[in-house]
């Protein structure tokens, strides 16, 4: 079987796993991706996950909390998902195993490289919890970090959206849908793809991203065969 991406780190928000209900965690919708994520997983791509935790906390909801703790909770937040989504994935009969940023061993192991590396090899998913473990940084940077230090051949963003556009689709209907787009074109037009931390250091580290919708779950399939879906993010713009 031929694979485009044969190592990818998948990176799901937080309301993508909440579903309809827009928050908490919605079974049904994570039953979907998991049995998606475990049809690649048998086609022999190592899988990484970095969960966001907007289902359950945003750090701007904290209103006049200090910004370093409503960031603590939001890590918080990422851990619960990501011990969801590792049920989730069992009970679809894929090892799993949760790795957090901040260490909760009862629960998790903390991340350390080389042991999420190696639980790749024998076919584990490995899920990354509480972001990079820092305030001030997104999970979108958690992402971009996760996978340039496991040395994944992608980023794969699923989103509400099917793709990149010029403006927001719900809003605009003649917005203008991206096929490919270069680091400095998300940058310098601010298309709000992800964080412009995480979109530099994916530049400096020609670590490519594609964005499609989780509306459909069997994306994550198409995406690792190369079929042409979503926006396709690359140093040269190119696809």
């Amino acid at each position: 079987m031929d694979l485009k991406y044969k190592k990818v780190l998948l990176k799901v928000s937080g309301e993508a796993l909440a579903g309809d209900k827009g928050h908490g965690l919605d079974v049904a919708t994570m039953h979907n991706i998991c049995e998606n994520i475990k049809k690649i997983v048998d086609m022999g791509v190592q899988v990484s996950i970095v969960v966001g935790g907007g289902n359950i906390w945003r750090g701007r909801s904290g209103g006049g909390m200090d910004r370093t703790r409503a960031d603590h909770m939001g890590m918080l937040a990422t851990c619960i998902n990501a011990l969801g989504l590792c049920s989730e994935l069992e009970n679809c009969g894929v090892p799993t195993r949760v790795q957090t940023a901040i260490e909760i061993r009862t629960m998790a192991e903390p991340y350390i490289r080389l042991k999420a590396i190696r639980h790749l090899e024998k076919g584990r998913v490995v899920v990354f919890g509480g972001g990079t473990g820092n305030p001030f940084m997104s999970t979108d940077t958690a992402a971009a970090l996760r996978a340039i230090e496991t040395d994944a051949d992608v980023i794969l963003l699923a989103k509400k959206v099917d793709a990149v556009y010029d403006s927001d689709p719900n809003i605009n209907p003649n917005a203008k849908k991206f096929d490919a787009l270069s680091f400095n074109d998300i940058l310098s037009k601010e298309l709000g793809v992800m964080d412009s931390t995480a979109a530099s250091m994916c530049r400096d580290n020609d670590m490519p991203i594609l964005v499609f919708g989780l509306d459909q779950p069997e994306n994550i399939v198409k995406a690792v065969m190369g079929e042409k879906i979503g926006t396709l993010v690359t140093k040269d713009g190119e696809r």
